[in-house]
């Protein structure tokens, strides 16, 4: 039946009990944590780990948190219908990488920060801080819901589990361990999860190569059918993926998720000194660029498999993002335990970001919202608030799948949802952190329009797709196909799908504005606030320099920094700014709020 299409195998029982250890592993180690810290339930160490993480701990769970089981189902569909492009990104992790621990981590462990959305109030006024909070809380809830629609259609499409039994169960795991371990319960998980993803890849390409006579071979049938071009350097904005888009778009947009994204701050503010927090990134570079790899290596495979039998065409499967399980079926179903390998590593990729998000959403809502109004608070009636919070975002987030399965393909949908809302909000940090004449009502309405305009144009390529111009899919054939028949399919249209089946009744943007890559979204939404916000903070008057402190914007001494032994001279500048920070030592802009709320041995621990 390999790569000829029609019906294919379903689960055996050896693969229910590998998929069932797997997620009671995922509960275990959340309870080992949550019994391991019972004598220790502070803010800090539900939120932290009582920021004394080490950096490959963490440098794992930065690369399990957005390498989802959407990275894990989407992307390998990508590389099947665009070809190798997407591999592109790496370019992108590594600029990201840079950027993120050269400017960002070190301003922000200096500030000892639990919400990254502290830093705007600090800079521009509590207003900003609480639109920009919103803003995160509305992102973090629509993806994490698609996070969680992802593993499930693939249990759906090829177990035949009820689709919302799974999406219920996805995140009752997540709350299990995230409720009762916390940051360290998360980050341990995420370890664990991290490895049998990538077992799951190296699965499929291993029983790929011998099926089709060798990686050589998979790779020669790439390059006939056009997977392989991946550099396009036209500049037209509008196509898709192009060498432009992809690197200058996606380092821009990856930076958003990884410097100012309060699931990935937390975690490399949650080590125990700067230099582990630095070197947590760019450990995370390497799993970044090995999980790129594998992903779209899969998806040649895919195409090598199914070059004369496309699966979408011949109507065995309803969206590209069932590609990979009906592939899984397909090749691996005659070793038991495999398929449960692999749904088990889809199922950990959304198990890890789904903890990460709701632990992130029950950081900067505690933080943001409940102690600047409640501050005589125990920390008992603190860590109830934090499992109630773990409970309630795990809700929403289910609740949010079923929107989820409304978008269509995963991977396009969920990045462009960090674009349209990660871009201003990247903008006004930059705006806060490089220029310091701009103002709070400059950063207020450099942020508002740049959201405007980047929902904007989301939203409107959300109901008119670009055109195949555009997103240029390359070609498939069903001509070694053993069924045409079609199969009973209740999943969504893909996401490029036109909406209307009146072509002529699109509107004179659609062609145009709303055919704009989704990769620019991003960058659109951050010039756009910094631009503004740098104009009206000018009209506005500016911001007074000797009125904010020196520690919240970037320094010299920030740059490039690292070292391998003894303390670099950032280490030193933020040793004394912690301290000033917690005495409170000349630092007019810092409230009696910010420094109680801290944890005064941070301090000392740095």
């Amino acid at each position: 039946m390999t790569g000829a299409g029609g019906p294919v195998a379903t689960f055996s029982i050896w693969d229910y009990v590998v998929f069932a250890g797997t997620i009671l592993a995922s509960a275990s180690i959340g309870l080992f944590q949550a019994i391991r810290s019972r004598k220790d339930t502070s803010s800090s160490e539900f939120l932290l780990g009582g920021r004394q993480m080490t950096a490959v701990p963490v440098a794992m769970s930065l690369t399990a948190s957005f390498m989802s089981g959407i990275t894990v189902i989407g992307t390998p569909a990508e590389a099947y219908r665009f070809g190798a492009a997407f591999w592109l990104f790496g370019f992108s992790y590594a600029i990201m990488s840079v950027i993120t621990a050269e400017v960002f981590v070190p301003l922000f462990y200096r500030l000892a920060i639990t919400s990254a959305y502290e830093y705007l109030e600090l800079r521009f006024s509590r207003p900003v801080r609480l639109i920009g909070t919103t803003m995160y809380i509305a992102q973090t809830i629509l993806y994490t819901g698609m996070v969680i629609y992802a593993p499930a259609l693939a249990l759906n499409q090829i177990t035949g589990l009820d689709l919302w039994g799974v999406l219920v169960a996805t995140g009752a795991v997540c709350i299990v361990y995230c409720t009762l371990g916390g940051l360290k319960a998360v980050i341990w998980t995420d370890v664990m999860q991290m490895v049998i993803m990538l077992a799951g890849f190296v699965a499929v390409i291993a029983r790929g190569a011998v099926l089709q006579g060798g990686l050589t071979n998979i790779w020669e049938d790439a390059g006939k059918g056009g997977r392989l071009d991946a550099f396009d350097f036209d500049p037209d904005p509008l196509k898709r993926h192009t060498f432009w888009t992809i690197v200058v778009g996606g380092s821009v947009m990856w930076v958003s998720i990884y410097s100012i994204n309060q699931s990935q701050v937390q975690r490399y503010i949650s080590c125990k000194t700067l230099r582990h927090a630095k070197m947590s990134l760019y450990v995370n570079l390497v799993g970044l660029w090995l999980t790129l790899s594998l992903a779209v290596f899969s998806g040649l495979t895919m195409f090598s498999i199914y070059k004369n039998c496309d699966p979408l065409e011949n109507g065995d499967i309803g969206t590209p993002d069932q590609m990979l399980p009906y592939l899984v079926m397909d090749i691996l179903a005659a070793y038991p335990g495999i398929p449960g390998l692999f749904v088990a590593a889809a199922y950990s990729g959304t198990l890890s970001t789904v903890s990460s998000s709701i632990n992130a959403l029950v950081a900067v809502t505690v933080e943001d919202f409940i102690l600047p109004v409640f501050k005589n608070l125990t920390e008992k009636q603190v860590s109830w608030m934090h499992m109630g919070l773990s409970v309630f975002f795990g809700a929403v987030c289910i609740g949010m799948a079923g929107v989820a399965s409304a978008m269509g393909s995963i991977l396009q949908a969920a990045l462009s949802i960090f674009g349209m809302i990660s871009g201003p909000l990247l903008g006004i940090y930059l705006l806060g952190m490089l220029f310091r004449t701009s103002n709070s009502i400059g950063g207020l309405v450099g942020m508002i329009i740049g959201l405007v305009l980047t929902l904007w144009v989301g939203i409107g390529s959300q109901i008119y797709p670009p055109t195949a111009e555009k997103t240029n899919p390359l070609p498939f054939s069903t001509v070694d196909c053993n069924s045409t028949m079609s199969h009973n399919i209740t999943t969504p249209a893909p996401w490029t799908s036109p909406v209307t089946s009146e072509p002529h009744v699109r509107p004179p943007l659609a062609d145009s504005w709303y055919s704009l890559s989704y990769l620019y979204f991003c960058l659109l939404g951050t010039l756009t606030t910094v631009v503004v916000g740098l104009l009206v903070s000018m009209v506005t008057g500016g911001c007074k320099q000797d009125e904010k402190n020196p520690d919240l914007f970037v320094k010299a001494s920030d740059l490039f920094s690292f070292s391998c032994c003894g303390k670099s001279k950032v280490s030193e500048v933020t040793e004394k700014s912690a301290t000033d920070f917690y005495t409170g030592a000349e630092n007019p802009t810092f409230t009696d709020f910010e420094i109680k709320s801290k944890d005064p041995e941070r301090a000392t621990k740095l």
